[in-house]
């Protein structure tokens, strides 16, 4: 290829977008993951408090996240529905095996060792379980009927089970969540949503005595009063709405925020890494951040509605509403509205499993994109 070729490709607007299509990349989802993961690398900084080591890798997850995306979006969207079952029963095997041979940190056991990282299967199963029930109900009658239904929620309290037996009830929730997401969106009917409810109801009691352990019981009752222990089970939350709050309209300036750079805000580069945009972009920058997500989620959407399957259909709308999911508890759990449980925010916090998952879910949305389609809606 001569340099005049290369001139040439560059000035023609539609070159990128030949590109994108010859290697099934949604090319506008890719420009708003790229913003998004430059947005988070930059709040990361601030809140690892100026370490480069956390940025670095956390750079090296994304390139990897990236990778594995590209590699998913060539998939067919029909291969990805033939393997589902394999994929899914591969996710069980790793969840039995981090019960029998798990890493444990910090009282839960939720990583395998693989000797140049580690790996958290839990994580991996939020794409596993809505990928297999897509898969499962595309094949049936929609809406499902009982036995469909009995079924898939079969499938998806198994992995969810395991995850509780970690213990990690965040994230069992969170995969809880995924499958259920593809009930709904296959057209569950009101008297299952509406038992569903009451069975859940029901149960918190049996929850509370039998299931939840006395820390998980303690968050619960923080997130009620959590001025009742400032210095204990309340101090998480207590700082960070303060360091939300402090933020105000423009924020403190980048990597002058004093509640986490004074380390008065635990988990800042994780769980609580929000709280850190807000003290220092303000309001702006939860703003700013916000808009991405709606435009990913909004891609993702339009994407699940030209889907020409409707396994496609419903996997696609799944991934998407589990991306809102994430977001929406995290900044809850940050807030003071929904109890702490240990859920990253997307793309923003820090992690390796995690990004690895999400970049593997837009992959699938990807690949589904580029479904042969009679009519294509630009978004």
């Amino acid at each position: 290829m001569q340099i005049n070729d290369f001139v040439r490709t560059m000035q023609n607007p539609g070159g990128a977008r030949r590109i994108s299509r010859s290697m099934n990349i949604d090319f506008i989802l890719l420009v708003l993951l790229f913003a998004l993961c430059t947005f988070g690398l930059a709040v990361l900084y601030s809140a690892a408090e100026q370490d480069l080591s956390y940025v670095k890798r956390q750079l090296t997850f994304m390139t990897v996240g990236f990778a594995l995306m590209l590699i998913v979006a060539q998939i067919s969207v029909r291969s990805l529905e033939r393997w589902a079952f394999v994929i899914y029963g591969l996710g069980l095997v790793s969840l039995f095996a981090v019960l029998i041979f798990g890493v444990g940190a910090k009282g839960a056991q939720r990583w395998l060792d693989l000797g140049f990282t580690r790996l958290q299967p839990a994580e991996l199963m939020k794409v596993c379980v809505p990928l297999m029930i897509s898969a499962y109900l595309s094949k049936r009658f929609i809406p499902p009927n009982f036995k469909h239904v009995c079924w898939s929620i079969v499938m998806i309290l198994v992995p969810t089970l395991l995850i509780v037996r970690q213990p990690d009830l965040g994230t069992a929730i969170l995969v809880f969540m995924s499958g259920f997401l593809v009930l709904f969106l296959a057209g569950l009917g009101k008297r299952y949503i509406a038992g569903s409810g009451l069975i859940a109801i029901a149960a918190i009691p049996v929850m509370w005595l039998f299931v939840l352990r006395d820390y998980q019981k303690q968050r619960i009752l923080t997130l009620l009063s959590p001025e009742d222990d400032t210095l204990g089970s309340g101090w998480n939350i207590i700082q960070s709405k303060t360091a939300i709050g402090s933020g105000g309209f423009e924020g403190k300036g980048w990597t002058e925020g004093t509640q986490s750079q004074l380390s008065f805000l635990p988990e800042s580069h994780t769980d609580f890494i929000i709280a850190v945009l807000a003290e220092e972009f303000g309001l702006i920058g939860v703003l700013a951040l916000c808009t991405l997500y709606l435009l990913v989620i909004g891609r993702s959407l339009v994407i699940a509605t030209n889907a020409q399957s409707q396994f496609g259909r419903l996997l696609a709308g799944s991934l998407a509403s589990i991306f809102f999911v994430y977001i929406f508890v995290n900044m809850g759990m940050v807030s003071g509205i929904l109890p702490v449980v240990g859920a990253p925010l997307p793309m923003i916090s820090y992690g390796g499993t995690a990004i690895l998952t999400l970049f593997i879910g837009f992959g699938m949305l990807m690949a589904i994109s580029r479904e042969p389609k009679q009519m294509r809606t630009q978004f």
